[in-house]
C-alpha cells in the first residue's frame, strides 16, 4: 500500500564553517539534534535518463526511518510529491505505472547509487512540535550504467516540517545567507550525482555544483528523438511572448506547434494524476486530448491531415475510453443533485441506495478499465507517436506564412460551421432529432472554443472575448446533452427498481424534471446565439 506525501524542501551548498545558530530563526524555539543516520540509496531510470529528464526520481533506499520505494513528482518549485511503498526487492508495479507515461516500453535499471552519511537537526517550536528538519549529508555517488564515474560532495537540506508555514523555509534560508551558505543549484542530488559522473565530467567546484545539471538538462530537452522529453519542454506561452524573443514575427506553424506541445505536455504529466485517482484529472486529460484532436482539424491549412487525421483517431479512443470515468462522475453528480432538489415526501423507496449502488458498480468497472488502458501497448504507442508529431511536424506550405495571416482564417472557418450547427438544430422539431442535432451544435461550440484558445497568443483580446462567448453557448448546449443522458439512465434505474420490487416513483419524476429542463434550453438557444454570434466579433477575425 503506497503513502503519498507532500515534500517541500530546499538545498544548500555546504560549507566549511557548518550550520549557524538556527535556534535565532523566528519562531524556532530550539534545535534537537537526532545523530547520523546512514542512507543507501539506488536510483532507476532508462537509460537515457527520461525521469531525470522530467525532474522525476525513483529510488529504493535503506536507512532512516522512511526506507522503502520512493517515487517523486514536481509540482513546484521546491514541492514534490513523494509517493512511497513499504521495501522490496523488486520495483512495485504501482510505481512502474506512475512512470509509464514518461518511459513507455523502455526498462527501468540502476543508474545511479548514493551513500549518504546524514546529520539531522530537528527545529521545533515551543510545543515541540517539528517545524523543520535540517541535515547536513556527506554524499559518495556512484554511477552504475554508462560508465563507473565518482563523486563527492556535502550539501545542506532544510525539508518543511508538516503543518508547518511555508514562510519559515524564508526565515531560514535568510539565517543561512547571512552565514554566508547559498542555494545549491541543482534541483536534487540525483541531478548533481549525474552530471558529476558522467564520462568526461570535471569535479564541479561548491560554488559551481549543479549548473552543470541546469546545462545537462536543457540540453537533452533539444533531442526530439527520445520519448517524452519533447513534451516536457513544452509550456502554453502568452500572447507576443515569441515575438518578444526573436525580431522576426512568428510563423502559423511556430504559433501552432507551441500548442500542440503544450497538450502533449498535459496527457504526459497528467497520466499519474489519473492512475491515482487524483480529482478532476481525468477530465483534465481528456481535455488536452480533445484539444489536439480539434487543433488538427481546425488548422488544416497548417497541418497534412493525411499524418493527423489518423493520430486524430487514436486520440478520439484515449477520449472515449477515459470517458467511461469522466462521464460517470458528471452524470452520478447531476442524478444526486437532482434527488436533493425533491421534497422528502417524493423520495419513495430506496432510492438513494438503489443510485449508489448503480454508480458504485459502474465506478469499479470504470476504474479497471482505465488503467488497462493507460497500460496498453496502444496508448504508449500513441505517446510515441504524438513525439515524433512534434520531431518532425507535417507542416504544409501555409505554415512558413505570418500567424496573423492564417490563424484568424481558421477559427472563422469553425465559427462558420457552428452556425450552420445552429441553425438545423434551431429547425429540427422537438424530440430526438433535435436532441441530436443540438449536440452536433455543442461539439462545434467546443470545437470554436479550442481553436479561439489556440488563437489566443495570435490574435489576443478578439480570441479572449469569443472563448467567453463559446463557453456559454457551450454549457447550454452541454446542459442539454447532460439531460438527454440523465433519462437514458433514469430509465435504466427504474427498470432496475421496478424488477426488485421497489417504486419507480421518483425516478420517473426525475425523468419529468429532464425533460422540463432539456425544453427550457431549447428555448433559450435562439437568445444565446445571437449573443454568442455578434457581428463584431465576425469582423474583428475578418481583419
Amino acid at each position: 500500500m503506497a503513502d503519498q506525501v507532500r515534500e517541500i524542501e530546499r538545498k544548500y551548498e555546504a560549507t566549511q564553517d557548518g550550520l549557524p545558530d538556527l535556534a535565532a530563526v523566528p519562531g524556532v524555539a530550539a534545535v534537537v539534534d537526532k545523530g547520523v543516520t546512514s542512507l543507501d540509496a539506488t536510483y532507476y531510470d532508462t537509460e537515457d535518463e527520461r525521469l531525470a529528464a522530467d525532474g522525476i526520481t525513483l529510488r529504493r533506499r535503506t536507512g532512516g526511518d522512511d526506507a522503502g520505494w520512493h517515487l517523486k513528482l514536481p509540482v513546484d518549485e521546491d514541492v514534490r510529491e513523494e509517493i512511497r511503498v513499504p521495501l522490496s526487492e523488486q520495483l512495485p508495479q504501482e510505481l512502474a505505472g506512475l512512470v509509464r507515461s514518461r518511459v513507455r516500453t523502455a526498462p527501468l535499471v540502476p543508474i545511479v547509487r548514493l551513500r549518504s552519511e546524514r546529520d539531522l537537526r530537528h527545529l521545533v517550536d515551543s510545543d515541540r512540535k517539528v517545524l523543520a528538519q535540517v541535515s547536513v549529508d556527506e554524499v559518495a555517488a556512484e554511477r552504475l550504467t554508462g560508465g563507473d564515474g565518482t563523486a563527492h560532495w556535502t550539501e545542506i537540506e532544510v525539508e518543511l516540517g508538516e503543518g508547518a508555514e511555508p514562510d519559515l523555509l524564508d526565515a531560514v534560508e535568510r539565517t543561512l545567507t547571512e552565514a554566508g551558505i547559498r542555494r545549491a543549484a541543482g534541483p536534487s542530488k540525483l541531478a548533481r550525482a549525474l552530471d558529476e559522473t558522467r564520462p568526461g565530467a570535471e569535479p564541479a567546484q561548491p560554488e559551481q555544483a549543479g549548473k552543470a545539471g541546469k546545462a545537462g538538462k536543457a540540453g537533452k530537452a533539444g533531442k526530439r528523438a527520445k520519448p517524452g522529453k519533447a513534451a516536457k519542454a513544452a509550456k502554453p506561452e502568452k500572447p507576443g511572448k515569441a515575438a518578444k524573443r526573436s525580431k522576426a514575427t512568428p510563423t502559423a506553424g511556430d504559433h501552432l506547434l507551441r500548442y500542440l506541445r503544450a497538450q502533449i505536455t498535459a496527457i504526459v504529466e497528467l497520466d499519474p494524476a489519473v492512475r491515482r485517482d487524483q480529482p478532476d484529472s481525468v477530465h483534465r486529460m481528456r481535455v488536452a486530448t480533445r484539444r489536439l484532436r480539434s487543433a488538427f482539424k481546425s488548422f488544416r491549412e497548417v497541418l497534412d491531415r493525411s499524418v493527423t487525421d489518423p493520430i486524430g483517431d487514436e486520440l478520439k479512443w484515449l477520449a472515449a475510453e477515459l470517458g467511461v470515468d469522466r462521464d460517470r462522475e458528471v452524470l452520478t453528480a447531476r442524478l444526486y443533485e437532482r434527488l436533493d432538489e425533491l421534497p422528502r415526501p417524493l423520495l419513495v423507496g430506496p432510492v438513494r441506495s438503489r443510485l449508489r449502488t448503480w454508480s458504485n458498480a459502474r465506478r469499479r468497472g470504470s476504474r479497471r478499465h482505465v488503467i488497462g488502458v493507460l497500460d496498453s501497448t496502444r496508448y504508449t504507442g500513441l505517446l510515441d507517436t504524438l513525439d515524433a508529431l512534434l520531431a518532425d511536424p507535417p507542416l504544409r506550405p501555409a505554415a512558413g506564412r505570418p500567424a496573423l495571416d492564417v490563424i484568424p482564417g481558421s477559427v472563422l472557418a469553425d465559427f462558420d460551421r457552428l452556425a450552420k450547427c445552429v441553425d438545423s438544430a434551431l429547425a429540427a422539431p422537438r424530440g430526438h432529432d433535435r436532441d441530436v442535432a443540438m449536440h452536433e451544435a455543442r461539439k462545434a461550440a467546443k470545437r470554436t472554443r479550442y481553436a479561439a484558445e489556440a488563437a489566443q497568443p495570435a490574435i489576443g483580446k478578439t480570441a479572449m472575448r469569443l472563448v467567453r462567448h463559446m463557453k456559454a453557448l457551450q454549457d447550454a448546449l452541454g446542459d442539454h446533452q447532460d439531460s438527454v443522458v440523465a433519462r437514458e439512465a433514469l430509465r435504466d434505474l427504474a427498470d432496475q427498481a421496478h424488477e426488485a420490487g421497489e417504486s419507480a416513483f421518483t425516478f420517473g419524476l426525475l425523468y419529468g424534471h429532464e425533460e422540463a429542463c432539456a425544453a427550457a434550453r431549447e428555448d433559450e438557444l435562439p437568445q444565446a446565439w445571437q449573443e454568442a454570434s455578434r457581428k463584431e466579433l465576425r469582423a474583428a477575425l475578418r481583419r
